[in-house]
């Protein structure tokens, strides 16, 4: 299967045809074909922006998370959550509210009036991590309201209740 793939790794999307690999590309073209990319090239670029910011967080946690999930073990679990995750949180999550408190439509979302991809990444994320830490989103009220803003989509939540339970 891998030497059939464009970096011969998954994830791939196959439309008509056609391979299209690495998951923010995969966002992002599905974003445009649903409207989940913003109203503007403006704010399709802000949205890009946010998405950069998610990876370069998730780099940041890496070893906490990797020790958390098994995957290695880079130090003390507890030891990884003080030094590591928390301030990582901090910083990603002090630039959340920044976008939810500057967004001028007061939407509740990061960009625009209207639900992104990268609202749905994130809210996820926020979910997943205060299902592991409780008080992952304790200080940052207006992120943990995005979420929950996110999660109130009717659609969202009926797949949210009914979906498979997967470990990711």
């Amino acid at each position: 299967m891998k030497p059939n793939l464009p970096f011969g790794q998954v994830p791939v999307l196959e439309v008509d045809g056609k391979q299209l690999a690495q998951s923010k590309a995969i966002c992002r073209y599905l974003a445009r074909q649903w409207g989940l990319s913003g109203s503007n090239a403006f704010e399709e670029a802000l949205v890009d922006s946010l998405g950069d910011q998610y990876n370069d967080y998730r780099v940041e946690i890496k070893p906490y998370m990797h020790t958390a999930q098994g995957f290695m073990k880079a130090g003390d679990l507890e030891q990884l959550k003080k030094e590591v995750m928390m301030p990582g949180r901090d910083k990603f999550l002090g630039f959340l509210t920044k976008f939810l408190k500057n967004n001028k439509t007061k939407s509740g979302y990061l960009v625009g009036d209207h639900l992104t991809w990268v609202d749905l990444l994130i809210s996820e994320h926020m979910a997943d991590m205060s299902a592991s830490i409780p008080e992952f989103l304790d200080g940052f009220p207006e992120v943990k309201a995005h979420m929950e803003l996110v999660r109130s989509n009717p659609k969202l939540k009926k797949w949210i209740e009914t979906r498979p339970d997967t470990p990711f």
